[in-house]
C-alpha cells in the first residue's frame, strides 16, 4: 500500500487539480510498485514523459529520479513544459533529473539504479527492430545489445519493470478498430514472454506477468478481468517484473 506523507499528499491533489483522478491513479501505483519499497532507492524512469511517476517515486522516498525522455519518435512534444510544470506544482524542482537522451546515448558517471522502469517505452527503443523481433534474429541481436545497456545501469539485485501493449489482440487479429485505443499500432509491440527471453539474455530472472484490468474497476476488475484471455479482449496491456542477477549474466556470456 502508498504510505502517507505529505509529499505525496501533495502529488495526489496536483493530480487532482490536474484534472485526473487520484483514486484511479493511487490504485493503479499500488498494483505498479506492489512489493516494491521506493525508499532510499535510485530510479531510472525510461520514456518517463512528463514524468508522473518519476515524481510519485519522488515523493514516495526515492533517494535520486532519472527522467529519461528524449522526445524523439514515440514520445510527445511539449514533455519537458509539463515536466516543469509538475516539478513547480510539487515544489520539486530539483528532486527529479530530466535528460533529453534516448537510452543508447544515455551515459551517466557511476550511476547504478535499483528500479529500472519502462512505461509503455519498451517497444520505442528501436521501433524498426520491435516490429520485426518475433520472427527476425538480427532485430533480436539488436534489442539485445540495447537492453545489455539497460543491464549495465542496474545495480545487483536491482528490478526491471515492463509496461506495454501485447502485439495480439482480439480487434487487431479480426482487424476491426478498436473502441477505446484507437491509435495503438499493435505490429509495433510484442508479447511479454518475448520481453521475458531478450532481458534473461543480459541477467534478468524470476519474471512476474501481471495482466492490467481496468483501474476504475479496482479489485474486481484484477480478479475477474486481470489475465491473458480478458485482456487479450481489452486492451492486452501488461506488467513485467524481473530481478537482475548480473552473475546469471556472466555465465551466459
Amino acid at each position: 500500500m502508498i504510505p502517507a506523507s505529505p509529499d505525496l499528499a501533495r502529488y495526489f491533489e496536483v493530480i487532482r487539480q490536474a484534472g485526473r483522478s487520484p483514486a484511479n491513479l493511487r490504485f493503479y501505483l499500488n498494483y505498479l510498485f506492489d512489493g516494491i519499497d521506493l525508499k532510499g532507492k535510485a530510479v531510472l524512469d525510461i520514456g518517463g514523459g512528463d514524468g508522473i511517476l518519476s515524481f510519485y517515486a519522488s515523493c514516495a522516498g526515492a533517494a535520486r529520479v532519472v527522467c529519461l525522455e528524449p522526445e524523439v519518435a514515440g514520445s510527445s512534444a511539449g514533455t519537458f513544459e509539463a515536466f516543469q510544470q509538475m516539478a513547480s506544482l510539487l515544489r520539486k524542482k530539483r528532486s527529479v533529473e530530466f535528460e533529453t537522451h534516448c537510452l543508447q546515448e544515455y551515459q551517466p558517471e557511476n550511476a547504478a539504479f535499483d528500479i529500472l522502469l519502462l512505461h509503455a517505452s519498451i517497444n520505442h527503443l528501436d521501433e524498426d527492430a520491435c516490429v520485426r523481433l518475433h520472427c527476425d534474429r538480427e532485430a533480436q541481436d539488436r534489442y539485445t545489445d540495447l537492453l545489455a545497456k539497460l543491464a549495465s545501469l542496474a545495480r545487483p539485485a536491482a528490478k526491471v519493470i515492463v509496461v506495454d501493449c501485447a502485439r495480439r489482440n482480439l480487434f487487431a487479429d479480426l482487424h476491426l478498430p478498436h473502441p477505446i485505443e484507437r491509435t495503438i499500432e499493435w505490429h509495433k509491440h510484442q508479447s511479454p514472454k518475448l520481453w521475458i527471453r531478450l532481458l534473461a539474455r543480459v541477467g534478468f530472472s524470476n519474471p512476474d506477468i501481471r495482466w492490467n484490468s481496468f483501474n476504475t474497476l479496482r479489485w474486481y476488475g484484477r480478479i475477474f478481468l486481470g489475465n491473458r484471455l480478458a485482456a487479450y479482449c481489452l486492451t492486452s496491456t501488461f506488467c513485467v517484473r524481473m530481478d537482475f542477477a548480473p552473475a546469471a549474466f556472466i555465465s551466459k556470456k
